[in-house]
């Protein structure tokens, strides 16, 4: 994960230690000082097991040397090998998202996992598929975040993969506070678009409250902190609306993630011990003031109501 070329390096002299031990074990008829080296070798190359039982095979397995379908089979190991060597290196890209996803999640004081999403759900849900699983750690109902902020939360997980539903999903509800003023509300995600993005939609529960755009939102803590932990930037507010008669303020809110580029994430599988409240969120945008849109109802000629009149009124402060 340091160095490519370094683990290139390291890669093929453990290869061809191995190819050296097979040579001399077939010599010294498999038994004695090299028979017990082959046998700790094999368990230290771990994900090269595979290839230097084939490459054994190939040495002693008739003992009247190798047959074309032995050294195809051994080519092909030695490929897939090398495949999983290249998955294995971190691109430019990769060690930017990693590095931003550690800075968040030290100022959060988060515990994480991280991990790649290596495919995205093609169902009605919003969902991708991570490189992590229980064997790593990972429960289900818990955080995911990435270094810009709230990706979703874990909602099954096999030993090696989990699935995360996104918070852009039609289905996910976020409880949220504003910052500075710590008003609590919540943000649904708007489904699935046509370019893939989307705006959340707030709403706070006190019907009082004055929401101006650019405000910032971060996680609530949930219950025993599952599905999140508390202090995750959200997003911030981009436009305000109130229908008359609501019983809470509405917005709507762009999220800090890119979620059409999704790359390493991290997965919060302890929180943190106090709350970071509004530490870990980005500075402040500089959001231009919009007015807010208040839905009314007028009668019309003949008494009955109107729907649909709408009558602005300037953001107070603005």
């Amino acid at each position: 994960m340091h160095d490519s070329r370094r683990t290139r390096l390291i890669l093929g002299v453990l290869i061809a230690a191995a190819l050296g031990l097979i040579i001399l074990d077939y010599s010294g008829g498999g038994s004695g000082l090299f028979g017990g080296i082959r046998r700790v070798s094999a368990s230290v190359f771990g994900g090269a097991e595979h290839l230097v039982s084939s490459t054994a095979h190939v040495f002693t397995g008739s003992g009247s040397g190798a047959s074309g379908t032995q050294v195809q089979a051994l080519r092909t190991e030695v490929i897939k090998l090398r495949a999983e060597l290249s998955q294995a290196q971190l691109s430019k890209s990769d060690y930017a998202q990693l590095h931003r996803l550690l800075a968040v999640a030290g100022k959060g004081g988060y515990r994480i996992v991280a991990a790649t999403v290596i495919a995205s759900g093609q169902g009605y849900q919003q969902t991708v598929t991570l490189d992590a699983g229980s064997r790593g750690g990972v429960r289900p109902r818990e955080t995911v975040l990435n270094g810009q902020g709230l990706v979703g939360e874990v909602t099954s997980v096999g030993p090696d993969t989990c699935t995360v539903l996104l918070a852009t999903d039609s289905s996910s509800t976020v409880g949220i506070q504003l910052a500075p003023s710590g008003q609590i509300g919540w943000v649904t995600g708007p489904g699935k678009t046509r370019d893939g993005t989307g705006q959340l939609s707030l709403q706070v529960l006190d019907a009082s409250a004055v929401l101006r755009p650019g405000e910032q939102l971060v996680t609530s803590a949930s219950v025993h902190d599952r599905p999140y932990v508390p202090g995750v930037p959200v997003g911030y507010v981009s436009s305000v609306s109130n229908r008359s008669g609501s019983l809470t303020a509405k917005a709507n809110v762009i999220p800090y993630v890119d979620f059409t580029s999704l790359g390493v994430v991290g997965i919060v599988i302890e929180p943190p011990r106090h709350n970071p409240r509004f530490s870990v969120l980005p500075p402040k945008p500089h959001v231009k003031p919009t007015p807010t849109v208040t839905v009314t109802v007028t009668p019309g000629a003949s008494g009955s109501p109107t729907p649909g009149a709408t009558s602005p009124s300037p953001t107070p402060g603005g």
